[in-house]
């Protein structure tokens, strides 16, 4: 009987401790839900603070149109978010959103703290611009006390960042007064994943002198505009410091062909600068040159080829006016049409055989050039052009100022044997000589692209 009662008790007492924890575990619920409750059942009358905290650690003004919660999995959302630009840059935005999704860790609240496993950003336009001092509008002057810059925003380590539906512009003011530039950079309906991106980084003191990690993901996008070259079908990886920009692994559509290559941004200094290594494979020539005035109507024919460019971003109207680069071009199955009324270009097709004579004067089966660009100058050591019939090998100038200045010189090979009637005339009207039992002679070209002017002696 004793035994019996002992065990009643013991039982007893289990179900008190379980009510109690229960009790306990209800309470801790109710308090964590009433805090929860507290911030984010009407999350729009706390914007005021949330615009003041960001102001204060950015340094930039801060709009934010609506405050809303998503409750599985916990989440903030900001509407018609805006980080304007801050002094000295003119009015302006550095970046908005239409809406950005921060999820929470709600485990952190429990110790007043605010933790974001991840952002969303819908339809992100950012606008990069830099001034002639160097300054970029993602960054603030440095302090008078303390010398350090601002961060972008005081949010820490943020382990993942997507952005849907984004555009990214970049463009520098121009000098002495600070007037927008045009835009030098421009990439359309973007979507990215970064991961591990440091909004901090920009705060060290290190950053306003050299680059520090901010993160690293993929990118695509519809489409991407650098000068007057225009991509589409943008895919790269993509590598963040706070004075580097990296687009490695890069694939592009462009002029009915592809391209793929290295694209790489520098942001320290006075001036932006930037290099570029590009692969080309099955360009539409024809397709390409309508990008430039000048070049427009010129050559037709499928290139490809490999280049690298490299410059600075000046903080003028011409911002790219200085570029620079090398490279090997070939084109092929094409024509030169402003050469196709040329009368001693003409008079080359007697020297055809009988299945190319229909060819336009112009027609070439393949066109190879080195290049060397600089000081707004194309410079080539050797060209080749097979056009059906003759060979011309030359070298010479391209001015890309004052329409296209052209200075180039060279000699012209007979691919055939010609007969005793056509080889007298030749030599004597064209200072021809004989090689190998074939014809060869001087050639000089001058004039414009617009107006191209060849002579045979």
């Amino acid at each position: 009987m004793a035994s019996r009662d002992a065990v009643s008790f013991h039982l007893m007492a289990i179900r008190r401790r379980t009510t109690v924890v229960l009790s306990l575990s209800i309470l801790v619920l109710i308090a964590v839900a009433g805090a929860l409750v507290s911030i984010f059942v009407d999350p729009d009358r706390y914007r005021p603070q949330v615009i003041s905290y960001l102001e204060a650690k950015t340094g930039k003004k801060i709009e934010i149109g609506h405050l809303g919660v998503t409750w599985l999995p916990l989440s903030l959302r900001l509407d018609d978010f805006v980080s304007r630009n801050p002094e000295p840059f003119p009015p302006g935005y550095f970046v908005k959103s239409k809406r950005i999704d921060a999820a929470i860790d709600a485990g952190s609240l429990l110790h007043r703290e605010f933790v974001i496993k991840s952002l969303v950003l819908q339809e992100p336009v950012i606008n990069a611009v830099s001034d002639p001092d160097g300054l970029w509008n993602f960054e603030n002057p440095p302090s008078k006390t303390s010398g350090k810059r601002a961060p972008i925003f005081a949010l820490g380590v943020i382990p993942r960042v997507e952005i849907i539906g984004g555009k990214v512009l970049g463009s520098s003011l121009i000098e002495p007064n600070d007037l927008p530039g045009p835009i030098v950079f421009e990439a359309s309906n973007i979507s990215a994943l970064l991961r591990q991106v440091d909004f901090n980084a920009f705060t060290s003191l290190s950053s306003q002198t050299s680059s520090a990690p901010v993160a690293s993901g993929e990118m695509r996008a519809d489409s991407l505009r650098f000068g007057s070259i225009q991509v589409t079908n943008l895919r790269s990886k993509l590598s963040l410091l706070t004075k580097q920009v990296s687009l490695t692994d890069v694939s592009v559509e462009a002029a009915r062909g592809r391209a793929t290559g290295e694209l790489f941004f520098d942001l320290s200094g006075n001036k932006a600068h930037f290099n570029a290594t590009i692969s080309l494979t099955g360009l539409d020539v024809a397709h390409l040159l309508t990008a430039f005035p000048d070049g427009r109507g010129k050559m037709t024919g499928i290139m490809e080829g490999r280049v690298n460019l490299t410059g600075a971003i000046e903080h003028n109207t011409t911002p790219l006016q200085g570029i620079r680069g090398t490279g090997k071009l070939t084109v092929r199955d094409g024509e030169l049409p402003s050469l196709a009324a040329n009368d001693n270009l003409k008079k080359m097709t007697r020297f055809r055989n009988e299945k190319d004579a229909i060819r336009d004067p112009s027609a070439f089966s393949s066109f190879s050039s080195d290049i060397s660009l600089a000081d707004q100058r194309i410079s080539s050591r050797q060209i080749d052009i097979a056009f059906y019939g003759v060979d011309i090998q030359c070298a010479g100038i391209l001015g890309l100022s004052q329409g296209g200045v052209l200075d180039y010189q060279g000699v012209a090979k007979v691919m055939k044997k010609q007969g005793f009637l056509t080889d007298t005339f030749a030599k004597l009207l064209h200072d021809a000589k004989e090689e190998n039992g074939r014809l060869i002679f001087p050639i000089r070209v001058k004039g414009t692209m617009e107006n191209p002017k060849i002579s045979t002696n």
